[in-house]
């Protein structure tokens, strides 16, 4: 491993802890909300109807308030109101259900994490914002666009389980790590750990690729193109709304230079019509992370 980071004693007394759970599969993986794994089961299958959807979003009532509210919300419906998920689905579509419901049941709760609540909060609305352009990329591709939805939203959910992961560690040895301690960890083991996470959850093997490539994605692999759909998506969230709390947003020109973009045969008039977006794409990340 090399970094060009300092690394402090308590760290260099972690870092082997951490990479040794990591190597054997002992990290603890947060459990993902029953319901959204089913939601992710139902859409991957093309037998499945409106009225399966409305009644499992139906069996958790938080959730299902928080659909109605987002579906009511003037970026899903404008002009009129909805009074039952099986209406709203008929009136917005599975697809867009089910992408409401499976971004609620991402939150910060899932991590045990003290100290680091507002940056887990924030880098789950990158995650957020990611999913959303990556929808934009994937239809100006021509691309499956409910995939990149839901690659985009998980393509960093190794970082808050790093987090908790090292601050667990941390706490087994008797060691304090400082903040900057905690975000190196997160930096080196976000992804291998997130490549368990998506695992665990049995999230689709395009997912699973995203993760683990995302860094890599030049790197020639089975769902090369949806993984470049996301990295495209990412750098659309890092210009509007910042990749980390307190980093400057990527600037228009370092955007339209993205080696992504241009891999993707993206030329000037396609990278408009995604930023057009700009209106949509914030309003339903505003209501559906609120």
């Amino acid at each position: 491993m090399t970094t060009e980071a300092v690394q402090s004693p308590a760290f260099l007394q972690v870092e082997p802890l951490l990479r040794e759970k990591t190597l054997n599969g002992q990290i603890d993986v947060p459990m993902l909300p029953e319901v959204a794994g089913k939601v992710v089961r139902l859409t991957q299958d093309p037998e499945s109807d409106a009225i399966e959807l409305a009644k499992l979003i139906q069996s958790d009532q938080s959730l299902a308030g928080h659909v109605m509210r987002v579906a009511n919300s003037a970026a899903y419906s404008p002009n009129s109101t909805m009074v039952s998920l099986q209406q709203a689905i008929t009136r917005l579509g599975m697809k867009v259900i089910s992408e409401i419901a499976l971004a609620a049941s991402i939150t910060s709760s899932l991590f045990d994490a003290p100290g680091f609540e507002k940056y887990i909060q924030h880098e789950l609305r990158f995650s957020l914002a990611t999913g959303l352009w990556s929808k934009e990329v994937a239809r100006v591709c021509r691309k499956n666009v409910e995939a990149a939805f839901l690659a985009g939203l998980l393509h960093d959910i190794g970082r808050p389980v790093a987090i908790q992961s090292s601050l667990e560690a941390a706490n087994e040895l008797g060691v304090d790590l400082t903040k900057d301690d905690v975000y190196l960890l997160e930096s080196h083991y976000q992804r291998l750990i997130g490549s368990r996470v998506v695992e665990e959850w049995e999230m689709p093997a395009s997912v699973i690729s995203v993760v683990r490539l995302f860094d890599n994605y030049s790197r020639p692999h089975k769902g090369q193109d949806q993984t470049m759909v996301v990295v495209a998506g990412a750098r659309f969230a890092h210009h509007f709304i910042g990749k980390k709390q307190g980093e400057d947003r990527l600037s228009l020109e370092e955007l339209t230079d993205s080696n992504v973009l241009a891999d993707l045969n993206l030329y000037q008039d396609d990278i408009e019509k995604i930023l057009e977006k700009e209106e949509v794409i914030t309003s339903s990340l505003e209501v559906m992370h609120s």
